[in-house]
């Protein structure tokens, strides 16, 4: 048996006397994907900042290659063949692959000046060599978001490294366009090279993985063969508890109509979309990536400047131009990125909360600390935010209790529609049950929820009727009594 290219023992980690990782425990073998599990707040994000040297350990033993290892940071754990690709893609636009690639590394020619003819050589080497189809002139700006996630990989893999972590890979990628990334990943498989693989989708964790750790508020759980265990033994060891049912679903749609949006248009080609919402209704918006989804969210907000098209509250004409406009009408918007244009990651947890609702916290341009309080702990009761206070910096919060956060800001607005662009991107099993959990409640008490989502399980769980996408117009309508995957994707495609 070979030396496993990476392993970690007892790892600890504490921040300011609290533990943030108790007993952290990993083994990766060469030619093979291991996924670390677990839910939010289990310990993931800090283990993997100690393997790149971000963090400094506490305690614990590291070895690569059976030899006993201390990385001081990220230099070093580069130099010692270790690679990340984060969740958070951030490239130059305005640069060409091969600059993003070689970025602070490229390789020079007389008098210091860079070599774009050697650097672009190399990178389409790198490219061409793990079949990635793309060429290395082409600037980052015109790639599609899974051609930038394999510029990524090889830039990751132009390091020379032997252990590649993902962290949530997937995460702005539609299921069809995910194909091209587990392609890759099989082809780094074949090269020796070993992949720590993080993500909440379990199922794309039983289609890639061979093997899997599970971690735990901070400690080590378990760890196997993805053969040995199926999915619900899975949930089980990520959230300490069986799931009686991922889904939670109890709304029943009303024959009032709440909204109805005729011919309308919106950025990037999205032309002539007719639908209708009902009050107490999940309507789904489904296609595949650049299918123009986020644009009719958009648009419906008052964010683009597309006017055509015509679009009715209660049957009655409504003209939104701007966000203010939208909030007045009863809309709220959840968008795709919470961490980008959801949150204010300075501000604290109380701060975020009360964002749309200022005007009411501040009658007269004075705070009323008093309200602001009594509306923040509401939410926080409400929606389970587990935080020690709401002035905790939500920057230190999990993924799942962000995005309940983004939630909440939204519901002390009082809406009746609810826009919800990829409502459990990056969220843990067991947070994702709370807020389907949340959206139920919603509909269930007669507001109305139009979501788009790239997890067809999820549209399937939680829709009562679908609105397919491509290409910019609507390919067709499907009601929950005739959803399936397979009628889903061949509209999509």
């Amino acid at each position: 048996m070979s030396q496993p290219l990476l392993e970690a023992e007892g790892f600890q980690k504490a921040f300011n006397g609290v533990p943030a990782l108790k007993d952290g425990r990993f083994c990766l073998k060469a030619g093979s994907v291991h996924a670390l599990c677990g839910g939010n707040g289990a310990g993931k994000s800090t283990f993997l900042k100690i393997l790149m040297g971000i963090y400094r350990r506490d305690a614990g033993v590291l070895k690569r290659n059976g030899k006993e290892v201390v990385f001081d940071d990220p230099a070093v754990a580069l130099a010692n063949g270790i690679s990340i690709i984060e969740q958070e893609l951030s490239p130059v636009p305005s640069m060409s692959v091969a600059e993003n690639i070689y970025l602070g590394r490229e390789p020079t020619g007389i008098l210091g000046l860079i070599d774009f003819k050697a650097m672009n050589a190399k990178a389409q080497s790198l490219l061409d060599g793990f079949n990635f189809g793309i060429r290395a002139d082409t600037l980052m700006m015109d790639l599609t978001v899974a051609q930038i996630q394999l510029v990524e990989i090889a830039k990751a893999l132009s390091y020379n490294a032997e252990v590649i972590i993902m962290d949530e890979p997937t995460s702005a990628l539609g299921e069809a366009e995910a194909d091209q990334l587990f392609a890759a990943i099989e082809t780094l498989k074949s090269h020796n090279k070993g992949v720590i693989y993080v993500s909440h989708r379990l199922s794309e964790i039983f289609t890639i993985c061979d093997s899997y750790t599970v971690l735990r508020d901070g400690s080590f759980i378990e760890a196997g063969a993805l053969e040995a265990i199926d999915k619900e033994r899975l949930i089980n060891l990520i959230v300490g508890r069986p799931l009686a049912e991922e889904f939670v679903k109890e709304n029943h749609p009303q024959d009032h109509e709440v909204l109805r949006v005729e011919e309308l248009r919106a950025d990037r080609d999205v032309r002539d979309v007719n639908f209708f919402l009902r009050k107490g209704e999940i309507l789904a918006l489904y296609g595949l990536m650049g299918s123009g989804r986020s644009e009719i969210f958009d648009r419906l907000f008052g964010l683009s400047k597309e006017t055509a098209g015509h679009i009715l509250l209660d049957g009655k004409p409504a003209t939104i131009i701007d966000p203010k406009g939208a909030i007045q009408s009863g809309l709220a918007y959840v968008t795709e990125d919470r961490k980008g244009s959801g949150l204010v990651l300075t501000g604290d947890v109380r701060e975020n909360l009360c964002l749309a609702t200022l005007d009411k916290m501040s009658p007269g341009g004075m705070m009323n600390i008093r309200a602001e309080s009594q509306a923040a702990d509401g939410m926080i009761d409400m929606l389970k935010i587990k935080t020690a206070s709401d002035r905790l910096g939500v920057s230190n919060l999990s993924g799942g209790n962000q995005q309940k956060v983004v939630l909440g800001k939204w519901f002390l607005t009082a809406p009746t529609i609810l826009l919800l662009d990829e409502p459990t991107r990056g969220v843990d099993v067991g947070a994702k049950r709370e807020i389907y959990r949340v959206m139920s409640d919603f509909a269930r008490q007669g507001g109305s929820i139009i979501m788009i989502s790239s997890e067809t399980d999820e549209v399937l769980g939680m829709a009562d009727r679908v609105i397919v996408m491509r290409d910019g117009r609507v390919a067709g309508e499907v009601n929950r009594t005739e959803m399936s995957a397979e009628k889903l994707l061949h509209l999509a495609a």
